[in-house]
């Protein structure tokens, strides 16, 4: 399982004709990832009319997503808009920013693509454990991708806190790591750490292997991993992550997609695939830049989970990291991804809206607008303004189904209830 032999994805000798299912489901995966496309301006008029509508509304080629890259908000070298631009460069069209277990960086990442045409799929990558007895101090390190839709997850309370209580662990668990390298005659500073780190952000491994390599102890950050800090090395410390099972719930709870990342790295992998899609899993890693990792595919389709895959892009700039972007999903993967979570972010959507509808308060306002072009509360009132929160984040939602826009009334007539009924209020108070 996991051997070196790969396979291209999507690639033969003869580079098939488009099927009807093909042009169908790009059409699709287009109009998704361009929700606002630019007014064409009168240069463009005359050259418009010789092109097919859709090729003229959104362009031409193929729709490149990004499904998983970090930024320095956790171990990633760039800023979240730095990561933008450097996806943007590449051609990416849609980009999850998934790190470590947080989604700080989110909303920086947000305003970034909305000068570049770049859509944005809220996402993180959360640490968790396997462990079929749930002993503790045992088990498996496994992580699970998170992906959102535009209002970001619901019942985001129990998410964030999930998350803030791995990110503490960090802590301690980057502390044990310098106290084992101590007895192993490798003196790293906990200041040299956070500083790598950053103010503010949890310190994981690749901050202590880093610190590692500038003091001078190893030469690279895979030697660091080889020698020390990989999960069977004498300097691995474990934080307080949670049972992979419970992420993956919490991640359906929540409204998100759940997907295995690179499961080529678990040293059982048949066993926690099975475990995980019992618990509700979505999908899987199974491509990665240097092309199917084998056996993998073979899994997926064993447990009938979507394939998926993403350059895990950090920016270190050494040789053996893939560059962002460099993993072309093939448009019927991308359509049947798209076709997976529209429905579940949706739900998602009408959840928070309805939440905001039942108690327009800002903090409920501050949820919706989290991740949106738009993330000031203030600049909206939640008695005569609540409609233009609901349309505000469902203009991103491009799709013409009926029970949508039935959703989209409940809303709003809630919204007017709750309206009038504070006008009401208003009105008693003052006779």
């Amino acid at each position: 399982m996991g051997s070196k032999k790969k396979s291209k994805p999507g690639r033969s000798k003869k580079k098939p004709k488009t099927s009807a299912d093909q042009a169908l489901a790009l059409d699709y995966v287009r109009a998704w990832a361009h929700p606002t496309p630019p007014e064409p301006s009168a240069a463009d008029a005359d050259a418009d009319d010789f092109l097919p509508v859709q090729v003229a509304r959104v362009g031409g080629g193929d729709v490149l997503f990004e499904l998983h890259s970090h930024s320095n908000h956790s171990d990633g070298f760039l800023s979240p808009s730095a990561l933008v631009e450097r996806a943007h460069r590449n051609g990416v069209k849609v980009l999850a920013l998934t790190d470590h277990d947080t989604m700080a960086g989110i909303p920086e990442a947000v305003s970034a693509a909305s000068k570049v045409g770049i859509r944005i799929i809220p996402g993180v990558e959360i640490s968790a454990l396997y462990n079929p007895r749930e002993v503790a101090g045992a088990g498996e390190p496994v992580h699970i991708l998170a992906y959102y839709g535009t209002c970001g997850p619901s019942e985001s309370d129990e998410l964030y806190s999930m998350l803030l209580n791995i990110r503490d662990g960090r802590y301690l668990r980057a502390k044990n790591m310098l106290a084992k390298l101590n007895k192993l005659k490798v003196l790293i500073k906990w200041e040299h750490v956070t500083k790598i780190a950053g103010e503010g952000v949890a310190p994981g491994r690749l901050h202590v292997a880093r610190a590692m390599v500038e003091a001078g102890y190893v030469e690279n950050v895979r030697q660091a991993f080889n020698k020390y800090l990989g999960d069977d090395g004498p300097a691995y410390a474990r934080g307080s992550e949670p049972f992979a099972e419970a992420v993956v719930q919490l991640i359906s709870r929540t409204g998100g997609i759940s997907t295995l990342a690179h499961p080529w790295s678990l040293k059982n992998p048949d066993a926690i695939i099975r475990s995980l899609k019992g618990a509700g899993l979505n999908a899987m890693e199974v491509y990665r830049s240097d092309g199917k990792v084998d056996g993998f595919s073979e899994l997926a389709d064993k447990y009938g989970l979507l394939k998926v895959g993403g350059s895990d892009f950090h920016g270190r700039g050494g040789k053996d990291e893939s560059d962002i972007g460099t993993v072309k999903l093939a448009i019927t993967t991308l359509c049947g991804f798209l076709k997976m979570a529209r429905p579940i972010w949706s739900a998602a959507m009408k959840d928070i809206l309805l939440k905001f509808a039942e108690e327009p308060s800002s903090a409920n306002l501050g949820n919706i607008l989290k991740f949106g072009r738009l993330t000031n509360a203030e600049d909206f009132s939640s008695t005569n303004t609540g409609t233009d929160v609901v349309d505000f984040c469902l203009s991103s939602w491009l799709s013409n189904d009926d029970m949508e826009d039935v959703e989209r009334e409940e809303v709003r007539l809630k919204l007017a209830h709750y309206a009038a009924e504070q006008q009401h209020q208003l009105h008693s108070h003052l006779e």
